[in-house]
């Protein structure tokens, strides 16, 4: 097995893949040259989702839960054929993470997720100097639509003061399905809905007329008005309109986190069905995840709770029942960031009804960045993946037939995404 560090500290929890991937059988998935390969930082969202939980073990990591057997299974489109694999777990609380301090729990918050992961990465650095020289990228979905841009800026920020000792050879970041905006995001979800026939033209109309989605405050009649949308989320799954529930009774798919207060966006995280976990393709995906990570041999082999938590392990942290500070919008962090030169991408499932496809586009028309190339489809082999818009300074693709969580329901597309966006070039827009 090629160098796999499994390292925790009293902040972070983290795993570090390199692009050698596993070497085991000449069936199993291998890449070449990792020392030429970039740095790929993995953050997930919630907040307070694991990175290790949803990137690493069901997305794009090179081993993924399986129902009924005690050991992974090889992802042959793994994302350390492209690049060296970081998975974060930020804030502190989250997964197998810790702080000796009970009262950090209570201050956390979009900034200090973002000072605490610079801090972590600037000693990781140092604690594995050989990856110094890669260029390095971050890439997330869902909430991480804060937290990456967030931690670029810091990173672009610091990068113009900071000895070259702690200088990071920061390149860009890609996000999908991503909250960035909480007027289009709210705005999209719902035009989302009834443009694929998951509500009423009559609790349509009744939302956008009780909801204004430009203000923080909700009156009774739009917080039952959007009660009664997320009541149909119950009986489909939010995160891929099209995939089959799970009827484990233990399911992950229709248990609830706990009601995280002040979280972006305002409205619809005053509703229950906002709190929901997302699954997968298999839906039932994260219960075997859950139990291969609750194991008491898995937790020693990967270094993780030492500390023997009175809690089990979950995607999403229980612990966490507090968020301090979340900006409404992304977007001007995303102008600046653009304006610096960095390379931004915006991917986006086109089955996703959490951050919907449509959510995004009015963002992005909100960004307000000229049009160079406008609704071009992009192709997988013989089949349009599918479409593009290349703005100035930003790419935005959509992945045809993908959930939220892109890399679990369409593996090869999202390859073939990073690969492209870490080389900076477009994707195909013929068949080949």
């Amino acid at each position: 097995m090629a160098v796999s560090s499994f390292v925790y500290s009293w902040v972070h929890f983290f795993v570090v893949l390199t692009s050698a991937g596993v070497a085991l059988s000449r069936h199993q998935v291998t890449s070449e040259s990792p020392e030429k390969k970039p740095l790929l930082l993995w953050l997930n969202g919630g907040p307070g989702c694991s990175s290790i939980g949803f990137g690493a073990a069901e997305e794009l990591g090179p081993f993924l839960s399986q129902k009924g057997k005690p050991e992974l299974k090889f992802n042959k489109q793994a994302w350390n054929r492209a690049a060296n694999l970081l998975f974060l777990e930020a804030p502190v609380g989250v997964g197998f993470s810790y702080t000796n301090t009970s009262s950090d729990i209570k201050d956390l918050g979009d900034t200090i997720t973002a000072k605490d992961s610079y801090t972590f990465l600037v000693n990781w650095f140092k604690r594995f100097p050989q990856y110094k020289s890669h260029e390095f990228y971050i890439s997330g979905e869902s909430y991480a639509g804060h937290y990456v841009p967030q931690l670029s800026e810091v990173i672009f920020d610091e990068n113009m003061y900071v000895p070259k000792k702690e200088y990071i050879n920061f390149k860009g970041f890609m996000i999908g399905n991503a909250l960035m905006d909480d007027e289009t995001d709210q705005k999209g979800m719902i035009d989302y809905a009834w443009d694929h026939a998951v509500i009423s033209d009559h609790l349509y109309d009744e939302i956008k007329l009780e909801c204004n989605f430009s203000n923080d405050n909700s009156t009774n009649a739009c917080d039952t008005a959007l009660g009664k949308y997320f009541d149909v989320y119950k009986i489909i799954d939010m995160y891929s309109l099209y995939a089959p529930t799970c009827f484990d009774n233990a399911t992950s798919s229709t248990k609830q986190l706990s009601m995280i207060r002040g979280i972006a966006p305002r409205l619809f995280s005053k509703q229950k069905g906002w709190h929901q976990k997302p699954s997968g393709y298999d839906p039932c995906l994260s219960n075997y995840t859950e139990v291969y990570l609750n194991r008491p041999d898995v937790q020693k082999a990967l270094h993780a709770n030492v500390t023997k938590m009175s809690y089990p392990w979950t995607h999403c942290s229980d612990t966490i029942t507090f968020w301090k500070d979340a900006p409404d919008s992304m977007l001007p962090v995303i102008r600046k960031l653009v304006k610096g030169g960095l390379r931004v991408w915006v991917f986006s499932g086109d089955t996703d009804g959490r951050i919907p496809v449509t959510s995004t586009r009015l963002t992005l028309k909100k960004l307000g960045l000229k049009t160079v190339e406008d609704w071009t489809p992009w192709y997988s082999n013989h089949e349009v993946g599918g479409w593009t818009i290349e703005y100035e300074g930003l790419m935005f693709v959509t992945v045809r037939g993908a959930g939220h969580q892109v890399p679990t329901f369409k593996p090869k597309q999202a390859l073939q995404l990073v690969k492209h966006f870490l080389a900076d070039k477009k994707l195909p827009t013929t068949a080949f």
